[in-house]
């Protein structure tokens, strides 16, 4: 499958309806409640967890090839198959606490709001749980450090859309809601999140905030990756991204859906009460993994360069300060050299020329980010494996 390439200033209501025409000739729209399968191009390069639904990561050493993560190596996570999508009948809501509800279609969206882009990185929050793992098992897709990724988003501010709906005194949260269906427990609904109001109308210094997004890199979003619109909200982990979103609603609590009130929580025990009282996880913490070499590689002794990518945590104005890599489990730490300016709710790629003795058995690293956090040497174990942002520890072979 290939996207014709658009930009925010290009993509008009004249080159949307484009795409639509393209979309159409690929079996990617047709009326609800019919699904599509997801369509994978042959370049695709990821490691697929499952396909029903499609969860999948790239190889680590492709995520440092590029700043920019192309879509072929950009995670997969979905609850639910990919919904096929109509658009001359789609139209996304805006209700609840508003003065003016609202109904758009994608092409009035793009015309009636000034289009803008975002650079952020999405990662999952079950982001390296494999390694949480083995701690003790934690149930949940296994990954490795592979889901996330980095991407230009463009579209339109979520925050102008609200301003136009008109928010009430009351309003306090913001509900996504997708048009997906997920079936879990003998029920199907939608997967949905919600993000405290100010987050939503957040206008960082450097112009971030949340997006309603159509498309990633320049090209209108995959199937796989929201089509036609999503939500990105930087700094946030993706689970509050809601893909294929079809109904906004404005409340003054956060989202009863199941996505929110029951899971995406840190809890260690699982009862109800934990549960109930646990808070919906939003801003990812600090972290950083190597991406090559590969765990178990076989080296020499003498220099080798390692190269990886490190995250700041999710908060505006926070950036990653520097990268820290020991051969000797921590007793001496060499620096690495970040590979591009360091920018909040973005990765940070780097590489190190670290020695290599006989006696090292294992690479350890770490991350500093511009407030003084440290990433923790050790974290707390938990149910279903979130935020892990231990020090990342990869075994190596030294030859002799």
């Amino acid at each position: 499958m290939h996207y014709q390439l658009f930009s925010p200033q290009t993509l008009t209501r004249r080159s949307w309806l484009g795409i639509t025409s393209a979309s159409t000739a690929l079996g990617l729209l047709a009326g609800p409640p019919a699904y599509a399968t997801p369509q994978q191009t042959p370049e695709k390069q990821l490691i697929v967890h499952g396909t029903t639904p499609m969860n999948a990561e790239p190889a680590l050493h492709h995520l440092v090839e590029a700043w920019e993560t192309p879509v072929k190596h950009f995670y997969v996570r979905s609850h639910a198959p990919v919904p096929k999508v109509d658009l001359n009948t789609f139209r996304l809501k805006v209700e609840g606490l508003v003065e003016n509800k609202l109904s758009l279609s994608i092409p009035d969206m793009l015309r009636r709001f000034p289009q803008t882009e975002v650079t952020a990185t999405m990662t999952c929050a079950g982001n390296r749980r494999s390694e949480h793992s083995l701690v003790k098992k934690v149930g949940g897709v296994q990954w490795a450090a592979g889901p996330i990724g980095n991407a230009r988003w463009g579209g339109v501010r979520l925050a102008d859309v609200l301003r136009l709906a008109g928010l009430k005194n009351e309003a306090k949260h913001i509900w996504f809601e997708s048009i997906d269906e997920v079936k879990k427990g003998g029920r199907t609904f939608p997967f949905g999140a919600s993000i405290p109001i100010a987050k939503g109308l957040e206008k960082t210094a450097l112009g971030n905030g949340t997006l309603l997004a159509t498309t990633m890199n320049g090209a209108a979003l995959p199937p796989d990756h929201g089509y036609p619109v999503r939500t990105v909200v930087p700094g946030y982990v993706g689970a509050r991204s809601v893909k294929w979103i079809g109904r906004i609603v404005v409340s003054d609590r956060p989202s009863e859906n199941h996505y929110v009130a029951n899971a995406y929580k840190l809890i260690s025990n699982g009862d109800a009460a934990e549960w109930a009282a646990a808070k919906p996880i939003y801003s990812f913490p600090i972290n950083s993994a190597i991406c090559s070499p590969a765990a178990n590689a076989r080296i020499a002794t003498g220099k080798i360069t390692v190269h990886g990518y490190a995250l700041p945590p999710g908060h505006s104005e926070q950036t990653i300060e520097r990268v820290e890599i020991s051969a000797d489990g921590g007793k001496a730490w060499h620096r690495a050299e970040l590979l591009a300016p360091p920018r909040e709710y973005c990765w940070c790629l780097w590489k190190a020329t670290i020695p290599i003795s006989a006696t090292t058995k294992q690479l350890t690293l770490r991350a500093i980010d511009s407030a003084g956090t440290v990433q923790p040497e050790t974290v707390p174990w938990n149910l279903k494996g979130y935020l892990y942002n231990a020090w990342y520890r990869l075994p190596v072979q030294v030859r002799s």
